[in-house]
């Protein structure tokens, strides 16, 4: 580990700036659409945080929400590659890897259809 990883990896959750971090999907409950080829381009303005996500079945999507320490809540609306449109809200909860990778835990909810779920991602240098 170079010294800026070791440094990254013990640096608490709460402190973290998301402002353009990459991540990828790592997991997903099977009614989610967001998966490995997904890509989401964060940004972070103090606690506002949004992005811009595409690929594997989403076409467009785009996040917008609030942070408060290691914690985030936002909403979420996409499109997908079947021509349709869908939203819904997200707690995610921010980890750091022993590499000094970011890890979002995500607990979701759909609001334009009935389902929830839990999914992962995690930041691509």
């Amino acid at each position: 580990m170079t010294t800026d990883t070791a440094a990254a990896a013990h640096r608490s959750p709460s402190t973290i700036d998301l402002d353009a971090r990459m991540f990828a999907g790592v997991s997903n409950s099977s009614a989610g659409q967001v998966s490995g080829a997904t890509r989401f381009r964060y940004r972070q303005d103090d606690t506002v945080i949004w992005a811009d996500y595409d690929g594997g079945e989403i076409v467009r999507g785009f996040l917008v929400g609030t942070r408060n320490g290691e914690r985030l809540h936002f909403r979420y609306v996409h499109l997908s590659v079947d021509g349709t449109a869908a939203s819904g809200v997200c707690d995610s909860r921010i980890e750091v890897l022993c590499d000094g990778r970011i890890r979002l835990e995500e607990s979701w909810a759909w609001e334009s259809r009935p389902e929830k779920g839990t999914s992962v991602v995690e930041e691509i240098r």
